[in-house]
């Protein structure tokens, strides 16, 4: 049986990643849960102390068609300290079947626009003796992800 995934990232400033994320992912903000203005209400309702509830409340994203995972912005008190154990791997190319070199421009096109969103690029994956092009990027707190 499968199981429904939710991915969860750690971070300061949730509502920003949110945006970012958003915007990078091509996914949406969720309504609050009915009976609630907004996702801030929502956490009170349900006991989060006021003390805990960072930004506007929105801390959370879905992919409006149903196919991705659901992402959460998890704040947490420390700062990104070392490399990511998992990453997200964000297909922008077109997949094999496309020629390497429109995937290449591809990649280096939505890099560029990811650039402009706040993330930064950390390393580009393109060697001559394989089909393979992708570049390392990093989001507005530095956790890694690649466009392939």
């Amino acid at each position: 049986m499968s199981r429904r995934l939710q991915v969860t990232i750690d971070c300061a400033h949730p509502e920003g990643l949110c945006r970012f994320w958003a915007e990078v992912l091509g996914y949406v903000v969720p309504p609050p849960p009915t009976g609630h203005a907004s996702w801030r209400d929502w956490y009170r309702a349900v006991g989060v102390p006021e003390e805990e509830l960072v930004d506007g409340g929105e801390d959370r994203l879905v992919d409006p068609g149903g196919v991705g995972p659901a992402i959460w912005f998890q704040s947490v008190p420390e700062p990104k300290a070392v490399k990511n154990r998992v990453h997200l791997d964000v297909d922008v190319s077109g997949g094999r079947e496309v020629p390497l070199s429109e995937r290449r421009a591809r990649v280096q096109a939505e890099a560029e626009r990811i650039t402009t969103l706040g993330g930064r690029v950390i390393r580009v994956l393109d060697a001559d003796y394989i089909d393979h092009f992708a570049i390392v990027m990093a989001d507005p707190e530095g956790n890694e992800f690649c466009l392939a």
